[in-house]
Order: C-alpha cells, then structure tokens, then sequence
C-alpha cells in the first residue's frame, strides 16, 4: 500500500510534498481489486483453527491457502509462461509456491493480515473531512511533479486506473513498466525493471 500512502501525501500535504513516484497502486482501491481480497480473505478464514479470530495457534492451513490464491495474482500469465520462477533458482512450480508464496506468508500473524487487508480495500484518498469523498478533487490536490509508475501486466493494479488518476493531476506523467513481472514489476527481482524504475527516480529527483 506504498503507492496509496504517497498519493495521500501528495494530496493532503502540497506544500511538502515536491515529488513522488508511487509504483504499482493505485490513489483509491478498485471495485475489481476489492474482489480478489475477498478472496484472499475467504482462503484465510476458511481454515479451523482461525476460530474467528481468537486462535490459540496459528491457522497455518489458511495462510497456505491464502498464499497460493496470491501466487496467481502476483505475477503474470506471461511470468509463468516463460518459467520465469525456475529461472529466479526455485527447482519447480511448486518450490516456487511453497518456498516464495507459502514462506512469505506462513510466519505472518493471521488477525494483522486481515487488518491490512482491510486497510487496503477501504484505500480511498479522498475519504477524508479534507475532500469529503471528492475523489477528482482529491487527485487535483495533488500539485507536485508525479510519475506515476504501473505495471503492464499488473493483474489487480492495471495501468488503466492509474491512466485515469493522471487525467487528474496536474503535474503527473504515466510512465509504464513494460514487464512480465506483475505486481513485483516495482521490486527488486528484474534487473530491466530495477533500472528502469531507477533511472525513473533520479530523472524526477534531477529536475
């Protein structure tokens, strides 16, 4: 929720605000998004032992499961295609999913999952007493140089609401990563996508 975090600043705080470069999000969660977090939801409370929340245990079989409904939506179709996980060291598909996916969730705390997935979905820069639910005025607020920096092939972050967001800002240019990576286009696991949100940075912090 990085790239939401740096909208709300931009927009609530324009006189401190100089630059962002939100990655990979969105400035309000989308109808589409709000969806597939249900379904990241329902995989986690599935389980037993999540006892509504007051677990003696971990409900590990629900983290599982709430990682591998992640596992398609993180990447692309075209990541998978390619193989590109074998190529990033995991010996199968399904090391991949039990070593990434599964290892990235299984330690985290179930209740503080399902906080942040809330958090996310009722992401909205402008539900606040400053805009009043004002979406397009609370994009206008942002005043400061932006590039606003989706993936391609993000599956729940699409380039198309971001396109929208810029139409709204007054100083923001849409600059897309061309890559197969997804989501994580913003991270650190492709050298062409590292440089090019790199080079992205020190273009906006040099002007």
């Amino acid at each position: 929720m990085g790239a939401a975090q740096t909208y709300q600043w931009g927009c609530l705080y324009p006189d401190m605000v100089e630059r962002i470069v939100p990655t990979c999000g969105s400035a309000k969660c989308s109808r589409h998004n709000f969806v597939f977090l249900e379904g990241m939801k329902a995989a986690l409370t599935a389980d037993g032992a999540w006892q509504h929340g007051w677990y003696d245990s971990p409900p590990t079989t629900g983290l599982r499961a709430m990682a591998r409904v992640y596992a398609g939506w993180g990447f692309s179709q075209a990541f998978y295609r390619v193989e590109e996980d074998l190529k990033l060291g995991f010996s199968s598909l399904e090391d991949f999913l039990i070593a990434f996916w599964e290892g990235f969730f299984i330690h985290k705390d179930a209740n503080n999952l399902l906080a942040l997935l809330w958090t996310w979905q009722y992401a909205d820069i402008s539900d606040n007493e400053v805009f009043g639910g004002d979406f397009d005025k609370a994009l206008a607020a942002i005043t400061c140089k932006a590039y606003v920096m989706p993936s391609r092939t993000d599956l729940y972050f699409p380039p198309e609401d971001n396109e929208y967001e810029v139409s709204k800002m007054p100083n923001a240019e849409l600059r897309v990563f061309e890559s197969i990576y997804g989501h994580f286009a913003s991270s650190a696991l492709n050298a062409d996508d590292v440089k090019f949100q790199n080079d992205a940075i020190k273009d906006i912090l040099a002007s």
